[in-house]
């Protein structure tokens, strides 16, 4: 389910760069830019953590705009599918260390409990669609149609294949 899931998710990430970098206002919008950044960060922390390296979070003010982001977040899905087909059911119930559990437990008022590698895949990709859900809903302030990225429509359309947008 999960390696369903991680499909979905990169469709639906491609499908909603391309919607952005088709509405020309995107390219000035801050929230946009910002958003996307996020999504890319946490997908990114998290695939660093998963591979037992270090999370490299890089500023937003390091993409001077969304092609560059865009870029960043090509190689993420360049990165994942080795690792997401290489997973075993004893590797998903494994305990995942997360670097930043101690702003997590301020947060919450107490520690955080052990978390599992399915678990932390199954946050990602939730993550990834409250973003893009955002996402979708500020380009339609922007005056554009979003796409339609619902996991029901991915399936409906017979799981077609990401089309990656070429960054301009």
């Amino acid at each position: 389910m999960l390696q369903e899931l991680y499909q979905h998710m990169e469709w639906a990430d491609a499908t909603t760069w391309r919607a952005v970098l088709s509405q020309k206002e995107a390219a000035a919008d801050v929230t946009l830019h910002k958003r996307l950044h996020h999504i890319h960060l946490v997908q990114q922390a998290f695939l660093k953590i998963w591979t037992q390296q270090s999370p490299d979070f890089q500023p937003a003010k390091e993409f001077e705009n969304l092609p560059a982001i865009l870029k960043w977040a090509l190689a993420y899905y360049r990165d994942l599918p080795s690792f997401v087909d290489g997973i075993s059911e004893a590797d998903l119930q494994s305990i995942v260390e997360i670097p930043w559990s101690k702003q997590v437990a301020e947060r919450l008022g107490k520690a955080p409990e052990n978390t599992k590698l399915q678990e932390t895949m199954t946050q990602v990709a939730f993550h990834t669609a409250h973003h893009r859900g955002q996402i979708t809903a500020q380009l339609r302030q922007l005056g554009g149609e979003p796409p339609l990225i619902d996991y029901i429509a991915w399936v409906w359309l017979g799981r077609p294949k990401p089309e990656w947008p070429t960054a301009p």
